[in-house]
C-alpha cells in the first residue's frame, strides 16, 4: 500500500457520503425513505445503550464494575505502597498503572453513572470511525447506514457489555488503533496513537509489520518510538512495578484470572484447556503463535495492499488475540471488526460470514454450539476459532475480484398468485439457501426457542389449575382416556417401550430429515416448509407463556405413571417447575405432536408415491399414542399442536403466497460448476435441485 492510500480512502468515503463519486444519489423520496431508516437505526442504538446503563447501575453495587473496584476501591491496587503486581489482581501495564493512579479518586467520585456513560461514548466513537473506515467504493445508502449499525453492533456485542459490567478499559487500545490508522492526520500523529496503544497492550506492536510493509514507515517507526518512551517512562516512574511485569512476570502472563478459564480466548488457555501444561506446553504454544502471527500478517499486509486497510486491521487484531498469553472477553473486539470482509461470489453467500462473526460475538457459546462432549472444544473456543479463521482461512475477496461489487444475484421466483390480494407477499428466493447459513440461524433459533420456553414456565397452582379445566373438558367430550390407555400400556410390556423410545427419539429425528431431504431434492419446497414450522414453533410459544398447563403424569391423585422417568415424588416443594432441562408445564400445545403433523403434511403434500404419503402420515399417529401413553400429554394437548401447525401452515400462505408447483423449483442461476448460468447453459433438473 503507497503512502496516499490512506488519504485516499478517507476521502472517498467523504465522497461517498457526500453523493460525490462512488456514492449514489437517489431520487428524493428514495432519500427520505433511508434517512427514516437511519433515524431509527440510531433509535435502535440508543435504546440499547439506554438498556446497558440500566442493567449496570441496577445491578448492586459489590457486583457491578468489580474490576474497576479492584483498582480504585479503598483496598485498590492504585491505593497500595507496594507494587501493582503484588496481588497479581492488577492486568494492566506499568504504563497503565502510571496513567490510571492520578486518576483514582476522580474515578472513584465518579464510579458507576460517570465510568459508564464514558464508556458508551468510547463505544458510540469506536463505531463512527469503523463506519468510515469501510472500503471503497460504497454507495450513499452503505455510507448512511454504516454508523448506527456499527453502533448497535458494539452494543450487542459480548466484548462492549462485558466492559460496561466489569469497569474495564478494553475499549481505548482499539479506538486508539483506529483512529490512529483512520482518523488521525500524518503518519507521526498516527504512530503516536498506535504506540500509546501498544504502550496499554503490548501485543499490539504486531501493527508495526502492518504498517511498515504497506509503506507507512514514519507510522511505523512513531509507533514504536512511543511504545519505548511510554514504557521508559513507566520504567523510570515506577521501576519495581516495571521489573515485575516485564521480567517477573514475562510481559503479564500469569497476572489476572487463570490461564485456562473459558473467559481467556487465546492459543495459550486453549492448549491449557486441552490438558497440555508445562514445558511442551510452551513449546507448542510458542510454536503455534509463530506461525499464525507470520500467516496472518502476510494475509493483513495483503489486503491492506489491496486497499482494505479496515479488514488488515481486522486481520492484525485477530492475531493479536490468538498470540497473546491472555485475551480475556473485553479484549475481543478485533473479531467482530472482521466482519467487513467480503466472502463468496453468490449474493446469497455474501452474508454468511458477517451472519456468524455477529452471531459469534453476541451470543453466548453454548447458544451456537449443542451441549455434545465432543463438540466442547468447539464450543469452549469458538471465539478464538472465529480470530484464527479470520486470520488464517476465511477467503476474503480482493477489490479486483469481479464479484466484489456484483456478486451473483439471487433469482426470486415470480409474484405468487393468491386471493389475498391485500396480504403483504413476501419475495419469494427462488435458489437454494447456503446450508452454512441454514445451519447458523437454525441452531440459534432453536437456543432461542429453548430459552424461551424455559422463560415461559408458570407457577405449579396455575399449572395444576389449567390441568384440572382441560380434564373437566375432556369428560364433557368423553376424551378423558389418558389414565386407561397409560395403565393398558404400562402392564404390557413391549408397547410400554415402543412408545417410550418413540417418545425420546423420533421427536427431533424426524424433523431434521424431512428438511435435510426437502433442502437436498426440493429447495422450493424446503423454503416453504421451513417457515410453516418456525411460524408452528412460535404460536406454539405464545400458548406456553399464557397458558401454562400441568401434563397429566405432574398431576398428584391422577394415577398417571410416568413411563419413561418412572414414578414422582409429588411431596417436594419444587417437583414440576422449572428445571435446568426443560420447562415441565410447556404443554399446551403439544409440541411433540404439532411437530411430528408438519412431518406428516409435509411428506403427504410433497412425495410423489402414495406409500409414502402413508408412510408420513403414519408418524403423527404413533407420536399422539406416544404423548398420551407415556403421560405426557393430555388429547386436547394434541389438538392444540394440530391447532397451531394450521395456523403456520396459513401463515406461510399468506405472507409468501401458495406453495410453488411441482416441477418450478428453481436453479440457483449457476451451472454445476458454479459459473454464471449462460442462455446456452440450460436449466437444472429440478428434482436433483
Amino acid at each position: 500500500m503507497e503512502r496516499r492510500t490512506g488519504r485516499e480512502e478517507r476521502q472517498g468515503v467523504a465522497n461517498a457520503e457526500q453523493g460525490g463519486p462512488g456514492g449514489a444519489v437517489g431520487t428524493g423520496g428514495a432519500a427520505a425513505r433511508w434517512g427514516t431508516v437511519c433515524a431509527v437505526l440510531w433509535l435502535v442504538a440508543a435504546v440499547l445503550a439506554v438498556r446497558q446503563v440500566a442493567v449496570v447501575l441496577r445491578t448492586p453495587r459489590s457486583e457491578r464494575l468489580t474490576d474497576l473496584e479492584t483498582w480504585v476501591g479503598p483496598d485498590g491496587v492504585l491505593h497500595v505502597t507496594g507494587s501493582l503486581y503484588d496481588s497479581t489482581r492488577f492486568t494492566g501495564t506499568p504504563f497503565g498503572g502510571l496513567v490510571l493512579k492520578p486518576l483514582t479518586r476522580a474515578a472513584e467520585q465518579a464510579l458507576g453513572w460517570g465510568w459508564t456513560f464514558g464508556t458508551l461514548l468510547l463505544v458510540v466513537a469506536l463505531g463512527l470511525v469503523a463506519a468510515r473506515a469501510l472500503p471503497q467504493p460504497v454507495t450513499r445508502r452503505t455510507a448512511l447506514l454504516a454508523a448506527p449499525v456499527a453502533v448497535t453492533l458494539l452494543m450487542l456485542s459480548l466484548p462492549v457489555r462485558n466492559t460496561l459490567y466489569l469497569g474495564q478499559t478494553s475499549i481505548i487500545p482499539v479506538l486508539l488503533v483506529l483512529a490512529g490508522c483512520f482518523a488521525v492526520r500524518g503518519e507521526r500523529a498516527s504512530g503516536v496513537f498506535i504506540g500509546v496503544a501498544a504502550a496499554f497492550q503490548p501485543a499490539l506492536l504486531l501493527f508495526v509489520p502492518l504498517l511498515w510493509f504497506t509503506g507507512r514507515r514514519r507510522a511505523a517507526a512513531s509507533t514504536g518510538i512511543t511504545f519505548a518512551g511510554a514504557t521508559v517512562l513507566a520504567w523510570a516512574a515506577m521501576p519495581h512495578d516495571s521489573y515485575a511485569y516485564w521480567v517477573h512476570h514475562l510481559a503479564g502472563v500469569g497476572l489476572g484470572g487463570r490461564a485456562d478459564d473459558l473467559a481467556n480466548q487465546s492459543l495459550h488457555g486453549a492448549l491449557l484447556r486441552l490438558g497440555l501444561e508445562g514445558p511442551a506446553e510452551i513449546a507448542v504454544f510458542f510454536t503455534l503463535a509463530t506461525a499464525v502471527a507470520v500467516f496472518g500478517m502476510r494475509r493483513a499486509i495483503h489486503y491492506a495492499r489491496d486497499g482494505q486497510l479496515l479488514l488488515a486491521v481486522a486481520i492484525t487484531g485477530c492475531v493479536v488475540v490468538a498470540v497473546s498469553p491472555t485475551s480475556w472477553k473485553h479484549q475481543l473486539l478485533w473479531v467482530l471488526l472482521a466482519a467487513v470482509g467480503r466472502v463468496g461470489k453468490k449474493a446469497s453467500a455474501r452474508y454468511v460470514w458477517p451472519v456468524a462473526v455477529v452471531l459469534v460475538m453476541t451470543l453466548p457459546a453454548k447458544m451456537m454450539v449443542p451441549n455434545v462432549g465432543v463438540l466442547h472444544p468447539v464450543r469452549d473456543n469458538v471465539v478464538l476459532l472465529a480470530a484464527l479463521a479470520s486470520a488464517l482461512v476465511v477467503p476474503f475477496l480482493s477489490r479486483t475480484s469481479e464479484y466484489y461489487r456484483h456478486p451473483i444475484p439471487t433469482v426470486y421466483a415470480p409474484k405468487a398468485q393468491t386471493r389475498f390480494s391485500w396480504a403483504p407477499l413476501l419475495r419469494r428466493v427462488a435458489t437454494r439457501p447456503n446450508l452454512l447459513l441454514e445451519l447458523l440461524l437454525i441452531r440459534v433459533t432453536y437456543a432461542a426457542y429453548q430459552r424461551t420456553r424455559l422463560e415461559a414456565a408458570g407457577s405449579r397452582a396455575v399449572a395444576e389449575e389449567h390441568a384440572r379445566q382441560i380434564l373437566g373438558i375432556e369428560k364433557a367430550l368423553f376424551l378423558d382416556i389418558e389414565h386407561g390407555v397409560n395403565h393398558a400400556v404400562v402392564q404390557v410390556g413391549w408397547p410400554r417401550t415402543f412408545f417410550d423410545f418413540y417418545y425420546t427419539s423420533f421427536h427431533f429425528v424426524v424433523p431434521l430429515a424431512v428438511l435435510g431431504v426437502l433442502y437436498w431434492r426440493r429447495p422450493a419446497d424446503y423454503r416453504w416448509a421451513r417457515t410453516a414450522i418456525g411460524f408452528t414453533t412460535v404460536l406454539a410459544l405464545v400458548g406456553f407463556f399464557f397458558y401454562p398447563l400441568a401434563p397429566p403424569r405432574l398431576m398428584p391423585g391422577l394415577g398417571i405413571i410416568d413411563t419413561i422417568h418412572g414414578v414422582q415424588d409429588f411431596s417436594k416443594p419444587d417437583y414440576g417447575t422449572l428445571t435446568q432441562l426443560a420447562n415441565q408445564y410447556a404443554a399446551m400445545p403439544s409440541l411433540h405432536f404439532g411437530w411430528s403433523l408438519w412431518c406428516g403434511l409435509t411428506i403427504a403434500i410433497v412425495a410423489p408415491r402414495w406409500w409414502m404419503k402413508a408412510l408420513g402420515l403414519l408418524h403423527p399417529t404413533f407420536t399422539v399414542a406416544a404423548i398420551v401413553a407415556t403421560g405426557n400429554h393430555w388429547v386436547l394437548d394434541a389438538v392444540g399442536g394440530a391447532a397451531v401447525v394450521g395456523a403456520g401452515f396459513a401463515l406461510t400462505h399468506l405472507l409468501t403466497g401458495p406453495r410453488a408447483a411441482p416441477g418450478t423449483d428453481e436453479d440457483d442461476g449457476t451451472t454445476d460448476d458454479g459459473a454464471p448460468r449462460t442462455a446456452t447453459s440450460g436449466p437444472r433438473d429440478p428434482v436433483r435441485g
